[in-house]
């Protein structure tokens, strides 16, 4: 189904898929959306309208002029405009509502669910928006083997990514990119029954060893011979406590490490740096951290697990693609707001986005690590 019929054919179907017309005219009561039948006669149309502009191209006046023009609604420019400001909330309840149903719809999978964690920008209209690189902010995780989105959240630039903004799944297990990596959070995670694999910078985190002191990361590289880092290390960052957990480095081919240097080359010299010895030694390999016990997860499955977090990406490039999400319109803050939360209503109504969606393009098809059962056999990375 393609984000056309949701403005169409199939708009009555949409409307079963969000609970009905009656729990919809409730919830938009409820929110504040829609308070009486005017030039809007009811919730179900006012989500309907709010689509219409939302999805398309086309500004207010022509969205006014379409809701006339097929009996939908009789408003002006600006009275459309008014009630765009007062939907976000309503919508954030809708896209949420419908999250829900979609985790209550899991199927028992053998083995341990898997989340990918991550976020998108999209950027903010006007003058200000461009003067000082503002975005909203779409914090996600994608759940598998389901291949599902089971959260969205908008914020501001304000707010940062962090590993427990999602509610953890107990047993699943967490996968991240190195923005996410926050002792304080880890923290948080592992507290509530899942375990994590999450991607490393040499210098995020203070590296400690069992007695507490410290462990000299390049110098592990250096002295490494196979290539290969698999031992238990402990991390600290700020006041907290540091935080056991076991360290994954694998050298990465020439091909990769060289673009990896010439990468962090170019960002130090952007902003005026000289670049330090240990970046460049560390461009040439691959640091994880992970609760996950070797027995049962040894460095290659560790590995090939991680490489799984390039199916959230490509979700995020469909979510652009499939639905046009780019840059809302206009400088109103809370009109952007629902702008975007149209958006993710509207991928979670269409088609699913894990259309053979595989593992990283850059590694062999890992489909037997989606559940994370443990095994004996592994793919070599």
């Amino acid at each position: 189904m393609r984000h056309e019929s949701l403005l169409n054919s199939d708009w009555h179907s949409v409307v079963r898929r969000l609970g009905g017309a009656k729990s919809l005219e409730a919830s938009a009561r409820r929110s504040g959306a829609f308070t009486r039948a005017r030039a809007v006669r009811c919730g179900v149309d006012l989500l309907r309208l709010a689509l219409a502009y939302c999805l398309s191209h086309a500004g207010l006046r022509t969205t006014a002029a379409w809701a006339e023009g097929v009996g939908l609604a009789r408003l002006s420019n600006v009275a459309l405009l008014g009630r765009l400001r007062s939907m976000a909330p309503w919508l954030e309840t809708l896209v949420g509502d419908l999250l829900g149903r979609e985790l209550a719809k899991r199927v028992a999978v053998k083995g341990r669910p898997i989340r990918l964690v991550d976020a998108t920008t999209v950027p903010r209209a006007g003058k200000l928006g461009r003067d000082s690189g503002g975005v909203w902010r779409v914090h996600a995780a994608f759940d598998l083997p389901n291949d599902r989105f089971s959260l969205f959240e908008l914020t501001s630039e304000v707010e940062g990514e962090r590993l427990d903004r999602a509610p953890v799944v107990e047993g699943e297990i967490r996968i991240a990119d190195r923005g996410y990596l926050h002792v304080v959070h880890l923290r948080t995670v592992l507290a509530a029954g899942a375990d994590i694999i999450i991607r490393a910078g040499w210098r995020q985190v203070r590296w400690l060893d069992g007695e507490g002191g410290n462990v000299d990361l390049i110098g592990l590289f250096e002295k490494s011979r196979s290539g290969r880092i698999d031992r238990e290390i402990w991390a600290r960052q700020g006041s907290a406590p540091a935080l056991r957990l076991r360290l994954i480095a694998v050298r990465k081919p020439q091909a990769q490490a060289t673009a990896a240097r010439a990468r962090a080359r170019r960002d130090a010299s952007g902003r005026g740096r000289d670049i330090m010895p240990g970046t460049l030694a560390a461009a040439g390999w691959m640091i994880l951290l992970t609760s996950l016990d070797k027995a049962d997860y040894p460095t290659d499955k560790v590995l090939a697990l991680y490489r799984l977090r390039w199916r959230i990406e490509v979700a995020f490039k469909r979510l652009k693609s499939l639905v046009g999400l780019n840059g809302p319109p206009g400088e109103d803050a809370a009109v952007a707001k629902a702008h975007v939360l149209c958006h993710l209503l509207a991928i979670l109504l269409t088609e699913p986005l894990a259309d053979a969606l595989g593992g990283s393009p850059r590694s062999a098809p890992v489909h037997a690590l989606t559940s994370g059962v443990p095994s004996a056999s592994l793919p070599q990375p």
